[in-house]
Parts: C-alpha cells; structure tokens; sequence
C-alpha cells in the first residue's frame, strides 16, 4: 500500500492513522528523510509520532552516505520480504516519485554514460550554476523537465547525461513496462485545493524557520556539496549565507520552490492511472478501499 501526494498535504498523518487501524508499519519514501542530520528541513515526524507507528528508513544513514533509489529498491525490498512474512499489509509513505517507483516498480535499465560527459557537466554547474542546466533540459527533454526535481542538481545531471550520450530523451527510458513484484501493490493518492495546499506550504516554511532551520543549515555547511543538500529549504539559505539573498527573498524563494516542486509531484503520481485519489481528511474512506485487501481488517 502506498500513501502519495505532494509535500505538506498530510501525508505523515494519514499514514499513522491507517498503520494504527491495521496494524501494520510505515516504510518512509521521503529521500531527505533518511539523512539524520537534516530534520527541520525535511519535516520528519515527530518523536511522538514515530513513537505510535513503528517506523523504517528515518535517520537510517548519515548524510556522508551517498544513498541513491537503487540501493533503496534493494534495501527495500528486502526489508519488505521480512515483515511480509508476519505482516498482511505494508505501508509505503512519501512524496519522493523516483524512491516510490523504484520499490513498485525496478528502475529503468538505463544506458551507460559517454566518457567525460558527467565531468563536463558537473564542471558546467560549479562554473555557471544551476540554470543553464535546467534550460537546457527544458529545451531537450520537456516531459522530464516536469517531473523532475529540477532544483536537485544530480537529478538534472544524470538526465542531460542520458540525453548527450544517446540521442534520446531521459523520458524515453522511463516508459518501460513495470517490473513485477512478489505482492500486491495498492496506490493512494492525497491531493487537495490548491489554495490551501499553498497555504500549508507557507506556513510550514514558517514553522521550519522558527524552529531554527537557518541553525540547521548552518550545521550542515560542510556538507553543502552533497546531493541531499542541494535541495529546496537548504539550497535557498545556503545562498543567503553566500549573500546572494536577503533574508526575505530566501524564505519566499523557499516557498516559492517548494510549490513548484509540490506541482512537479502531482504531475509525476497522477501519470500512474491506477492510483485511487482522496482528500487527506478521508481517512474512513481509504479504509474502506483496503480493508477488503487485508485479511485482518477490522
């Protein structure tokens, strides 16, 4: 069973109420969440709630570990065949597209890249930034541009590497068959009016500064290189500590950022047809959609 949905819709909370009612644990699909150094910026559950639920893959590697969704479709997979075998139903939460399909799914067998054509990039982000690499993936792969984080640079990288080396469009090598799984695979969406999804992006933003995510950023300054970091909520006050923002203009950049990505998220689950789409304070009905899945519903 997945819960799905872009950032700040309530997925924590609606997945805690099904794992209640079923008995039942919660895998995280939230790749920021899996890094213990970074919690305010990735809104990780609470300590009371991840006291309610047992949960897996939180604060499972250091942010030093490079953790890419091919050793999460491993580890998860893994994982799943253990508590499979005392478990009628497992639960599978978060926003992150390419770590959901990677465990429902297999990842695309994608191509070898040219030599030198990573370095090149690479060495194109350090000496330009960011934004000619977007553009230029706009340009070349439109559908991908989409969906991706375009804000992660690794992500926007590894698909103009695909694209420079073959000819063809990132996309084009994700719209392979789904591989089969040993379970059955149940997804649910959580979508909302817009206004108010923005809303609770604002004021989640809000809340993550006066928690004190500036001193979380600040912590993580040696680490600024890594992937993890070059993500929204740290990318924006990584440059207002370079001077390149003020303080306000980073915090809407924040915002601003986040609802692009939360729009990117939408786009990318609502191409699974089979996904079954509620409101998060629907709960009773989600129940209802599965119960006559798990053996031991109540």
């Amino acid at each position: 069973m997945c819960i799905v949905g872009p950032t700040a819709i309530g997925k924590t909370a609606v997945g805690i109420q099904l794992a209640q009612h079923f008995h039942t644990v919660i895998l995280s699909a939230d790749s920021r969440q899996f890094y213990r150094e970074l919690s305010i910026g990735t809104a990780k559950p609470t300590d009371n709630e991840l006291a309610s639920v047992p949960h897996y893959f939180i604060d499972s590697h250091s942010v030093m570990d490079d953790y890419s969704a091919g050793d999460f479709e491993r580890d998860a997979l893994q994982c799943l065949e253990e508590l499979f075998s005392r478990l009628d139903v497992v639960l599978l939460v978060g926003g992150s597209g390419l770590f959901v399909d990677a465990v429902c799914r297999g990842l695309d067998d994608l191509p070898k890249a040219l030599p030198g054509v990573r370095d090149r990039l690479n060495n194109l982000y350090k000496e330009q930034g960011l934004e000619p690499l977007q553009e230029r993936l706009k340009g070349v792969d439109p559908t991908y541009y989409e969906q991706v984080d375009i804000q992660n640079p690794q992500r926007v990288i590894r698909a103009l590497e695909v694209y420079e080396s073959t000819g063809l469009p990132f996309s084009h090598f994700r719209q392979q068959a789904a591989g089969t799984r040993p379970f059955k695979i149940l997804r649910i969406g959580l979508d909302t009016d817009r206004t108010y999804l923005y809303e609770r992006i604002n004021n989640r933003v809000d809340a993550m500064i006066a928690a004190g995510l500036l001193d979380e950023v600040k912590s993580l300054l040696p680490f600024r290189h890594k992937s993890s970091l070059q993500t929204v909520g740290y990318a924006e006050l990584f440059d207002y500590l370079d001077g390149r923002y003020t303080w306000q203009e980073a915090v809407d950049k924040i915002k601003q950022n986040t609802r692009k990505y939360a729009k990117r998220q939408l786009t990318w689950f609502r191409k699974d047809p089979a996904t079954v789409w509620f409101r998060p304070e629907a709960v009773d009905e989600m129940i209802s959609l599965i119960a006559p899945h798990v053996g031991h519903a109540e």
